[in-house]
């Protein structure tokens, strides 16, 4: 957006807070102003008062000398100007390309009418109009991030919030910036809570103060400008509402997300709707995602240590580790197969040349393995991985090794997986970047990931499995016939070479090879894929991980194999049942980065993870 243009569109939106103040302050309080006259656009009731302010904000933009788009909350989403108006769908209006110049409106307005509408017709001190106003990029759809100017005016008291993108954010004039407290227990807290979680009440418990305005776009303003701490909407804040009070926050200095810490980055639809996380800091923001996602950090005291042992290169690193971690204070516990072949590494005649072969194979992180220190007791330290404690394993290698750890140690223990794989989803980071995120881990700035497991039964014995269960023949190219139920319900019999019963974790790994859908790990659910199913129609299922699931064989003479995560083999007859249900101790992952599982999709799974990562050779 040129300067020329900015300069139409403050005109316009200056006009637009001009003339609704009056008109809501003249039906603030009274019975008609509370009317519902319809159902706006976005499927919340109409009071008179909102179609009132509605329809002054219409008719400006209709008669401007130019053209604009309009997301507003009662009528939707418009085009406007030189005497039109027309309904669109802004998200296929954005992608038209025949349009001329004169033709292409030069902004978005996305503007809430009455933000507070029951305080005004209450005629309670706090409600407020909010304009923002984003570029348009022909040819793509427009995001939040696209918002260039945001204004919210209290039609209360008059004061007046106002940004512009890379110029600051000023409170009637005044420039403002964010509080500086950032201790959570003398926080002032604004917004809505109410997620029936221990979480969120567990977050209202720490603040020293906590208010509930019911208007979203001036407890933000109050954030940014230092009357609150933080603000957060746990119902879902729809994108016109937050519009310029995410402009206005960043501006000042603020921060704001989603519950998960990731930048907002939505499109700027009527229907559009997001999680907020707003605090004054990157500190105090911090330990609100951390409370709210269950992610506090406890203090790392003793480091369990887990590697592949089939290389020299992942062996000799954990040597490095190893010294790393007893240097910076920290005790250590290390796999019994692991620390045997510490020893015979260490007394290797060929130790220099192992090392340099090391280097020869990993440039980037050559130096490294530079003065390790081998003078290290490693019998002393070994244990078998059912007898580990400690506060953290940490798994040199690929998924397979992780699910391996993790399906001995005690599941308390939480995993911080270092790839030496070939894709390593599982794993939080490349080798190249262990000891900064070790320096990282020992500040305590680090958070906890929950995952799912599966518990697994068939004849009295039970087996636990973290990515997938897959049922097979015992013989190569032959096909099983299984009836499949869910809580007691048959839902399907179907032959097929298998079946995978998969966690949301195992659905980047089997079950998506075999057609099953990429699930997010915070969904609650299984999914049930048949593996080359001999019958039209069949499709993965996804049930709820409150499920109870049953699989029979229904072949005499028929015996198949089920497989836990690559580990476990075991075998079931004709007529027998496995039963799968959600392990009540889930795992746990240590996480340093906010990459979002959808990024790390299409990083890792991208050609197959090959030529993204190093490879162990």
């Amino acid at each position: 957006m040129d300067d020329k243009t900015r300069t139409i569109a403050r005109g316009l939106a200056n006009k637009i807070i001009k003339e609704v103040g009056p008109a809501v302050r003249e039906y603030a309080g009274t019975d008609l102003g509370g009317t519902e006259v319809k159902t706006g656009a976005d499927g919340t009731p109409t009071s008179f008062i909102d179609q009132i302010a509605e329809e002054k904000i219409i008719n400006i933009l209709k008669n401007a000398n130019v053209y604009s788009y309009l997301v507003s909350e009662e009528i939707g989403e418009l085009k406007l100007g030189k005497g039109t108006k027309r309904s669109i769908v802004l998200t296929q209006e954005l992608r038209r390309t025949d349009l001329t110049e004169d033709e292409t409106p030069k902004f978005i307005f996305l503007i809430d009418p009455v933000d507070g509408t029951s305080n005004a017709i209450k005629e309670i001190p706090a409600y407020a109009i909010s304009v923002a106003v984003a570029d348009v990029n022909q040819g793509r759809i427009s995001t939040i991030n696209d918002v260039e100017l945001g204004f919210v005016y209290n039609l209360a008291n008059g004061n007046f919030f106002e940004a512009e993108k890379g110029k600051g954010c000023r409170l009637n004039n005044e420039n403002v910036k964010p509080s500086d407290v950032i201790n959570i227990n003398q926080m002032t807290l604004g917004g809505f809570t109410k997620t029936g979680t221990s979480e969120a009440s567990k977050l209202v418990d720490s603040a020293r103060r906590m208010r509930v305005l019911g208007s979203v776009v001036l407890e933000l303003s109050y954030v940014a400008s230092g009357k609150y701490d933080a603000f957060l909407d746990l119902r879902g804040s729809r994108i016109i509402d937050i519009a310029a009070g995410k402009l206005i926050l960043e501006e000042a200095g603020g921060i704001i997300t989603d519950k998960y810490g990731q930048k907002l980055d939505n499109v700027l639809s009527i229907y559009e709707k997001t999680i907020v996380v707003a605090a004054n800091n990157e500190i105090m923001h911090k330990q609100i995602i951390d409370i709210l996602n269950d992610n506090q950090a406890d203090i790392i005291g003793k480091i369990g240590v887990i590697s592949r042992i089939d290389k020299n290169v992942p062996i000799l690193f954990s040597a490095k580790m190893i010294d790393f971690i007893l240097t910076n204070g920290c005790e250590v516990v290390i796999e019994k197969r692991l620390a045997q072949k510490l020893v015979e590494l260490r007394e290797n005649p060929k130790l220099d040349e192992i090392i340099q072969a090391a280097k020869d194979i990993y440039p980037e992180i050559a130096d490294m393995f530079d003065d390790i220190d081998f003078n290290i007791n490693y019998e002393k330290l070994g244990e078998e991985l059912f007898d580990f404690e400690c506060d953290m394993a940490t798994i040199l290698g690929g998924d397979g090794t992780l699910l391996r750890a993790q399906s001995r140690l005690n599941p308390e223990i939480p995993l911080f997986g270092i790839n030496m794989g070939t894709v390593g989803f599982l794993t939080e980071i490349e080798v190249k970047d262990t000891f900064i995120a070790l320096k990282d881990i020992l500040k305590g700035d680090y958070y906890k990931e929950k995952r799912t497991r599966l518990v697994v039964s068939h004849e009295n014995h039970n087996y636990t499995a973290m990515n997938e269960v897959v049922v097979m023949t015992e013989k190569a190219a032959k096909i099983l016939h299984f009836q499949i139920q869910v809580d007691g319900e048959i839902i399907e019999e179907v032959r097929a070479d298998g079946l995978i019963i998969s966690t949301p974790s195992g659905s980047t790994a089997y079950a998506m090879s075999a057609g099953g859908p990429i699930v997010d790990p915070k969904v609650a659910g299984f999914i049930i894929i048949p593996i080359c199913p001999y019958k039209l129609g069949v499709r993965p299922f996804v049930v709820s991980d409150n499920s109870e699931i049953t699989v029979k064989l229904l072949k005499k003479g028929k015996r198949a194999v089920f497989v836990m995560d690559g580990q476990i083999n075991e075998e079931a007859d004709y007529e027998e049942e496995i039963k799968f249900k959600k392990f009540d101790k889930d795992a746990y992952f240590i996480r340093t980065s906010s990459k979002y599982f959808y990024e790390k999709v299409k990083d890792k799974l991208k050609d197959g993870g090959i030529g993204n990562t190093t490879r162990c050779p």
